[in-house]
């Protein structure tokens, strides 16, 4: 059976924006389930500790993960490039160079989090109180996170060629199996935060499984063959090129949410488990600026490799409307029924008292994340992936840290963290939109 697949060159712009980034958003929705739900039940069934070890835990995660899903960006630019321009030979090598890189990628990084998940968590600051489950929670997300790599890879590579229903089915699936085993595991095997561990990380390694043979099984330009999964040097290089920079950004981004992290447990466990749970929701209520971003740099992609520039540009104001009307709505949502969404995690007073303090400060400014986001997702799609590296790590990394040191030492209250969200938001937002308005961003055609 051949994958569904969209030809994003034709037809009506904002429906077919629309279209691709539904499944990408709900399918983002079930990925965004897998800690979730590991917080929901560990926060209910554990206590407040070990929601407090999985809080922390996802700053690290997204640190060491984020370099090399960055490459991945560089591999779905390649392929979506080279399918708009019906170059099928190209297509089939930037598949399986991009799958050797992942699986060298993602050994390298099951090794290194295993062996360093303590030390790291000392540089963090984490307390002693939440240091062995947070210890235990990390070291077997980390033994399976080359599963989480393969799903990445192997969605990025069906979301290129404009399939983005396949990877949604997979990952409800997986999520339902979260789901399952983390009952099993937790509620009735009493095997606490080690149990959502593991739930997790089975679940990852069925959708990255299925969504492997499904590129093994089609039949089309974008087959996967094991024995030909190799280096192409000349396509290493492209990925490279594109995707280091996203893998730089990602890191960068991620190392200052862990500098936050660090922030957020000098003021106590209390404080961890509050923020770590509104962070959980954050998730949510960011995802369609994500998958919009996805779905802007999948259209651009296709649609410069076909050279249809002026298609280009009305996408990218079209996606630009479509991501900021739906984040200002969710923004509502969540502000209006804040204590209630973080009750779902922990009823306790004062974990519930930071996360809505958090949410309330934050959740206003995600109209900001929808602009960079979009804007950046644009300029990927034709390959410039150093702009969008650069806004992300002097604003989302360099300022933010640096208005939240400095802040903290004149005044040591945790709004001071919180505030460095918007204003490095802001600040990306104005160095992008600059940036589209004075510089000829599409490539010559």
């Amino acid at each position: 059976m051949s994958i569904p697949k969209t030809n994003m060159t034709e037809g009506v712009i904002w429906k077919q924006i629309f279209l691709f980034s539904l499944p990408l958003l709900i399918s983002n929705l079930f990925q965004q389930l897998y800690n979730t739900v590991d917080s929901i039940i560990v926060g209910n069934v554990v206590g407040n500790n070990a929601l407090a070890a999985v809080g922390s835990s996802g700053p690290i995660i997204n640190m060491l993960t984020g370099f090399f899903m960055g490459l991945s960006v560089g591999a779905s630019v390649t392929i979506s490039q080279h399918y708009g321009a019906n170059n099928h030979s190209n297509v089939h090598k930037a598949v399986h160079t991009a799958y050797a890189l992942v699986l060298c990628s993602g050994l390298f990084l099951t090794i290194f989090g295993v062996i360093a998940t303590p030390l790291i968590l000392k540089l963090m600051g984490t307390p002693e109180v939440v240091m062995k489950e947070s210890i235990t929670y990390l070291r077997i997300y980390f033994a399976g996170v080359l599963s989480v790599m393969i799903y990445n890879i192997g969605s990025g590579v069906l979301q290129s060629i404009g399939d983005s229903k396949r990877p949604l089915y997979f990952l409800i699936i997986s999520s339902f199996i979260n789901i399952i085993l983390d009952i099993i595991f937790v509620v009735y095997l009493h095997m606490g935060i080690a149990g959502a561990a593991w739930a997790t990380i089975i679940s990852q390694i069925v959708s990255a499984t299925l969504v492997t043979l499904q590129l093994m099984k089609t039949t089309e330009c974008y087959k996967l063959m094991i024995k030909k999964i190799r280096f192409d040097k000349s396509f290493l290089k492209t990925i490279v090129k594109i995707g280091l920079p996203s893998g730089m950004q990602n890191m960068a981004v991620s190392f200052s949410n862990t500098l936050v992290q660090s922030n957020i447990n000098s003021f106590g466990e209390l404080a961890m488990a509050g923020c770590g749970s509104y962070q959980k929701i954050e998730g949510f209520g960011i995802l369609p600026v994500f998958s919009f971003s996805m779905a802007i740099t999948t259209f651009v992609g296709q649609n410069v490799g076909a050279g249809k520039y002026d298609r280009v540009r009305k996408g990218v104001r079209i996606g630009i409307i479509m991501s900021c009307t739906t984040v200002v709505i969710i923004s509502i949502i969540m502000l209006t029924f804040a204590p209630q969404f973080l009750k779902i995690f922990n009823p306790d007073e004062t974990v519930v008292y930071y996360g809505t303090y958090m949410m309330r400060t934050i959740a206003p400014f995600y109209i900001l994340i929808a602009l960079t986001q979009a804007i950046a997702g644009a300029l990927r799609g034709v390959g410039k992936t150093l702009i969008p590296m650069i806004a992300m790590i002097t604003f989302w990394c360099g300022l933010r840290v640096l208005w939240i040191l400095t802040g903290l030492s004149f005044y040591r209250e945790i709004i001071m963290v919180f505030t460095g969200y918007p204003v490095s938001w802001l600040a990306s937002t104005i160095f992008l939109i600059i940036y589209m308005k004075k510089v000829d961003w599409l490539p010559k055609k």
